[in-house]
């Protein structure tokens, strides 16, 4: 092996899915939902105080215990939010097509956290299923699959990978680079969810950049006190507070694209950054 060799990051890509369990919920129109399985187990939360890029509210690092739920293997599109937001109203009235960069395939952005629980409300009553949005803890865990490094690629990312800026900062703040990693492209837009063609162990794609995905959680600055069952980390009487984002997007630089990386916005911002992937409870068989 040259030394070449010897100084890339590692990256691991799976394309199996027929390895992974899931089912496709069927929505109007033929528009269908692939939720995935994702297994019960436990997973060390937050990122490890060596970890390059790494924040305060990342730690401190705490052991969580996952039970076996299902999980969008893509974050929600914008045909699967025409048809869903085309059923009776719940509590709130959704835009049919609110999204910036247009496209069925490409994720439906330009959303709140309150539009994304109107739409698993909406979802669930039309399917007697209770969909809703995946926990904090749910959704690093289901990320990471197992993998304890800053991707569950490995310990770098690039363009060909996933969607986010991968060029410098022409005044120097950031870099479109990773560690070792190198840069890329910036495209400035949106990319279908499934462009790149692979999903991590457990059957997920998009969970690094493209759109931010809006949590269930109240943000809060660091994990003391922070649930140890996956369950979401909500105050009573702060209903308006901040919420957690995760996953980086196209407009964000990489490191914001870590599987430990938290963000945080009130309820009522929809930004053509942001969007969101459902969850709900695993069925006793599939």
């Amino acid at each position: 092996m040259t030394s070449t060799q010897e100084r890339q990051p590692r990256i691991i890509m799976n394309r199996r899915e027929e390895q992974n369990q899931f089912f496709d919920e069927g929505l109007p129109g033929g528009v269908g939902l692939r939720m995935m399985m994702i297994p019960a187990g436990s997973f060390l939360m937050g990122s490890p105080e060596g970890e390059l890029d790494r924040s305060g509210a990342e730690g401190l690092q705490h052991e969580v215990m996952i039970e076996a739920f299902l999980m969008g293997k893509y974050p929600v599109t914008q045909a699967q939010w025409r048809v869903v937001a085309a059923l009776p109203q719940v509590e709130r009235e959704l835009k049919p097509d609110p999204s910036h960069f247009k496209g069925e395939n490409r994720p439906v952005e330009q959303v709140s956290w309150y539009d994304a629980m109107e739409f698993c409300a909406r979802l669930s009553a039309h399917t007697q299923r209770a969909y809703r949005l995946p926990s904090e803890a749910e959704w690093e865990y289901a990320c990471r699959a197992r993998t304890k490094t800053p991707f569950h690629f490995g310990e770098t990312i690039t363009t060909d990978l996933a969607n986010y800026d991968g060029t410098d900062d022409p005044d120097g703040k950031w870099s479109g680079s990773y560690g070792k990693g190198p840069k890329g492209e910036y495209r400035k837009e949106t990319t279908p969810v499934d462009h790149f063609g692979f999903a991590n162990a457990f059957g997920l794609c998009d969970m690094h950049g493209n759109v931010l995905e809006w949590c269930a959680d109240h943000f809060h600055s660091n994990y003391e006190g922070a649930p140890r069952d996956g369950s979401a980390w909500l105050d009573e009487g702060k209903s308006n507070s901040k919420y957690v984002l995760c996953g980086g997007s196209w407009r964000l630089n990489p490191w914001y694209c870590r599987s430990a990386y938290r963000h945080y916005d009130p309820p009522v911002v929809a930004n053509y950054f942001i969007g969101f992937r459902v969850a709900c409870a695993a069925p006793r068989a599939l």
